[in-house]
């Protein structure tokens, strides 16, 4: 097979140039080419549409081109990590376009497969509904275009001198669709081995979509604080720790459960091999298992919170294109998911709130339509102490009548034939406060 062209960083800004359009893989910081984007933040390239899921902590990964005024525009699913976004935003000097995430990696699947455009569901009738619509089985869709780019900065473990390429772990996540949705593939490698090094049924992206390769080590420290078990956010106390229980009885033996970050999270703790529960994490993992006690993305896969996390017996790794697949196809029984707001007709929002820095559609549209059923858990009130269990959604909706449970730290709610039902009170709440504390109407079934 022929050889690739193996560079050094120095050589990367002769393959780049300002105004140029980038696919960038990763998810959160792993899987990242964190050692390409250091290389171009020295090169004085400027004015970049940067496409890829988010953009990095503040001043690491794509965040540091951000900082350095790189970036005229991101096309991407989730910036709520970089508050910079918002600022750049604010201050008009960053275009931002929002995507949910299935549909984003489909785009640059279809992009990458010669396919100009296709129609979805996710996101019809929601604020991101502004394309081109029609009705497929009476379902309204919303067309979205296939996404190329001029440059693809991939992330990978290893590569052979003919530029097949493994992916580690949930390291795979964009990489391997943005391999195909671009004139130029620059692969950054942890190792290059000789061809025939790496067995065939092992290669996830075969070389001929790789251009250059480039050799660089990662350290834990490239990595940013967000990959660590130490420095996750996860909040543990009663209260949370009894919605999590709660929304463990609601699963069932051989379900196939999404778990969204915050709240649901903590289920996948209380989940024991008798349960027969297998969890699925939508940046490309198939058996998620515990947190280990502590470790981080270089010892660990991790979730869609960016957590590490164990695998277990069975356990399989995949591509976000592949994860989404899943999810859109129906193959998840069950979701869980945080929430801003859950309304009387089962609407859900949970991804925008006006004049705040929430840059973050991620994969909740997909899952609140793909998934057979859907289970929010959420504190019952906001901040400012307003109910979040309400007669009419005022946020920017998420999905509409898909929320089969809502779970709050006062009590569990069930939508049966159009109906808001009180099913379960908390132990350290009463029905007094519930009714006191609840904007919409329901009925108690206890």
């Amino acid at each position: 097979m022929n050889k690739k062209n193996i560079i050094d960083l120095a050589q990367i800004k002769n393959l780049i140039k300002s105004g140029d359009t980038i696919i960038v893989g990763g998810f959160g910081m792993t899987g990242t080419p964190i050692h390409l984007l250091n290389a171009i933040s020295e090169s004085g390239i400027t004015s970049l549409t940067y496409i890829g899921n988010n953009i990095g902590e503040p001043g690491l990964g794509g965040g540091k081109l951000l900082r350095n005024g790189q970036i005229k525009k991101v096309i991407g699913s989730f910036f709520t990590t970089n508050p910079e976004v918002y600022a750049a935003y604010q201050s008009k000097e960053l275009q931002v376009d929002l995507l949910p995430q299935g549909t984003l990696i489909e785009a640059i699947r279809a992009g990458g497969s010669g396919i100009k455009g296709f129609y979805v569901e996710t996101g019809a009738n929601t604020d991101i509904d502004q394309g081109k619509s029609r009705n497929i089985d009476g379902i309204k869709c919303i067309f979205q275009k296939g996404i190329r780019a001029d440059v693809a900065l991939i992330r990978a473990w290893k590569a052979d001198t003919a530029g097949n390429i493994f992916y580690r772990m949930t390291e795979n996540n964009f990489n391997q669709v943005a391999a195909t949705a671009a004139d130029i593939v620059i692969a950054e490698v942890e190792e290059i081995v000789p061809v025939g090094s790496i067995k065939p049924e092992e290669i996830h992206t075969p070389g001929l979509f790789i251009d250059y390769l480039v050799q660089a080590k990662i350290r834990e420290e490239d990595l940013g604080t967000s990959v660590s078990v130490e420095a996750s956010d996860k909040k543990v106390d009663e209260r949370r720790l009894k919605m999590a229980q709660s929304a463990l009885r609601e699963l069932h033996p051989g379900d196939v459960v999404n778990l969204g970050i915050g709240i649901p999270t903590l289920v996948a703790d209380l989940i024991k091999p008798s349960h027969e529960i297998t969890l699925h994490s939508e940046n490309g993992m198939l058996g998620v298992g515990p947190s280990p006690s502590k470790g981080g993305a270089m010892d660990y896969p991790v979730n869609a919170g960016k957590i590490p996390v164990t695998s277990l017996p069975g356990s399989s790794y995949f591509d976000s294109s592949s994860s989404f697949s899943m999810i859109r196809g129906g193959h998840i029984d069950v979701a869980i998911m945080g929430g801003l707001q859950v309304d009387e007709s089962a609407n859900i929002a949970n991804w925008s709130i006006p004049g705040k820095p929430l840059f973050g559609i991620g994969g909740a549209m997909d899952l609140a339509l793909g998934a057979k059923k859907l289970i929010i858990t959420m504190m019952h009130e906001d901040k400012k102490g307003l109910s979040k269990v309400v007669s009419n959604c005022s946020l920017p909706i998420t999905a509409f009548g898909c929320v089969s449970v809502i779970i709050t730290d006062l009590g569990k709610f069930r939508f049966e034939n159009n109906q808001l039902l009180l099913v379960e009170i908390m132990p350290h709440s009463s029905i007094e406060e519930i009714i006191s504390k609840t904007d919409a109407n329901f009925e108690v079934f206890i």
